[in-house]
């Protein structure tokens, strides 16, 4: 079980187990392995971990080279500038040319902070999930990640890791199952399906305890892999509650919002309601001001929940 551990500190030491048994595997950075937590791989694999600096379109084309030769490289950067900024090189050069490439993008959202709002991608989800072949990953705690990771690496293809970095709640435990391609019942309910990933599933069970002492039984579920999206897991629930809430760190165009919705419209329309940032960029602050200021906490999720089982009356 890991409590108390930075998500960063497990995505290293899982990539290091993963590199010691795979001389495939190799880690490019662009001047933050120390933010993101890989600089020790430097020392331990100084012939698979290499810095390019702050140049991250020569990132991905590096890494696409390598791919190209039998690699399995993990790029990362800060959310920001591991999708937005090289969003053509992973289009052509890894997507397009089907390169087997892996991405972390940390800080996603609002747990960028004081980075401000420069750093802040609330567009990364939207960005990726438009192009071809890429799945989206993000995960709820440190079991997840460091499940998920081996099944990355079996993976042939484009992954976008979605990476908060600093400890995270704890959601599952180590008898914990891992699909790539399959979302988590958490808990199941009759009332209202909330649909959360990464921070916001923390959000989602508290929220949960809200509802319960007012009589309602949510049904909590993980989307855990954005793109391609869970669509035999949404659309059971929603049959079942005949309603939706869905939570994302993200801005809710583009989204896991907009995900849930596309399936739903188009084979089981029901109410929903969205938790998330409503098309606004981001600032410098800390986490707890971030969520009461976009409306992402869980006494907001509760308010939507009562909201949409209201329409569907």
């Amino acid at each position: 079980m890991y409590e108390n551990v930075e998500m960063r500190q497990v995505l290293a030491d899982t990539i290091s187990f993963l590199m010691e048994r795979d001389e495939r595997i190799i880690v490019i950075d662009a001047d933050l392995a120390k933010a993101n937590g890989t600089l020790a791989l430097r020392n331990k694999f100084p012939e698979r971990a290499f810095d390019v600096g702050i140049a991250e379109q020569n990132m991905a084309s590096v890494a696409a080279g390598m791919a190209a030769y039998g690699f399995i490289p993990f790029i990362g950067s800060f959310t920001a500038f591991a999708t937005r900024r090289i969003c053509d090189q992973i289009a052509i050069s890894l997507a397009y040319a089907k390169r087997n490439v892996k991405i972390i993008g940390s800080d996603p959202g609002i747990s960028a902070e004081l980075n401000g709002g420069t750093h802040m991608s609330m567009e990364d989800i939207g960005v990726l999930r438009s192009i071809p072949g890429v799945v989206i990953f993000e995960p709820a705690d440190a079991v997840q990640l460091a499940k998920a990771l081996p099944k990355i690496v079996e993976y042939d293809g484009v992954v976008y890791i979605r990476l908060y970095r600093k400890p995270a709640a704890v959601i599952f435990n180590d008898d914990y199952e891992f699909d790539l391609f399959k979302a988590d019942v958490i808990k199941e309910g009759s009332n209202i399906s909330i649909f959360a990933t990464g921070i916001m599933v923390e959000e989602a069970l508290q929220a949960d305890e809200i509802l319960k002492a007012e009589g309602i039984e949510a049904e909590i579920i993980n989307i855990h892999t954005i793109k391609p999206i869970d669509k035999d897991a949404v659309l059971k629930s929603a049959r079942k509650t005949g309603a939706v809430v869905v939570c994302e760190n993200h801005n809710i165009i583009g989204g896991l919002k907009s995900a849930v919705a596309e399936v739903l419209s188009e084979e089981y329309p029901v109410p929903i309601k969205s938790i998330g940032v409503k098309d606004h960029f981001g600032e410098v602050a800390k986490m707890d001001y971030l969520k009461n200021k976009y409306h992402m906490t869980a006494e907001d999720i509760a308010a939507a929940a009562k909201d949409a089982i209201n329409m569907k009356r």
